[in-house]
């Protein structure tokens, strides 16, 4: 995976430019851990805001997808489509994964803090998805 301290991959549509980022991956829309997930920094948006945060969500959904799930539980934050999984794979977040015993790849929920310049300060690779906004203010100290 791609470490602390290093660039962050370019996203098109997506500025890390003046603000702190908040990038999340997760598997699929309108799923339980996926929908608590959404629904914490939801929840805490206008408080991770006014912090200078910026949060966008992306899974392999499709836009209309995405759209669906915004629309459903009121997202105020940018969900970036990736049906390709270009994005997922630059940042190294695609890979095997094991569910009740059945092996699969897909998306390994992980949360980036990207800096405003651009640079990774911190991974989550141990996302507890009804706790997400607590569990980075926590370990950005805010």
């Amino acid at each position: 995976m791609l470490q602390e301290g290093t660039k962050a991959p370019k996203i098109d549509g997506v500025d890390f430019k003046g603000k702190t980022t908040i990038l999340y991956f997760y598997p699929k829309d309108d799923t339980p851990g996926c929908t608590a997930e959404a629904c914490s920094f939801r929840d805490n948006y206008t408080a991770l805001t006014k912090k200078g945060f910026q949060v966008i969500g992306v899974s392999p959904d499709t836009e209309k997808s995405h759209q669906k799930f915004k629309n459903k539980f009121d997202l105020p934050f940018q969900l970036v489509a990736d049906d390709k999984k270009k994005i997922v794979n630059d940042y190294e977040v695609w890979g095997r994964k094991k569910f009740w015993g059945k092996e699969y790849d897909g998306v390994l929920r992980t949360t980036f803090i990207i800096n405003s310049k651009g640079v990774i300060e911190k991974i989550i690779d141990k996302v507890d998805t009804q706790e997400a906004t607590k569990q980075v203010l926590e370990l950005m100290g805010k």
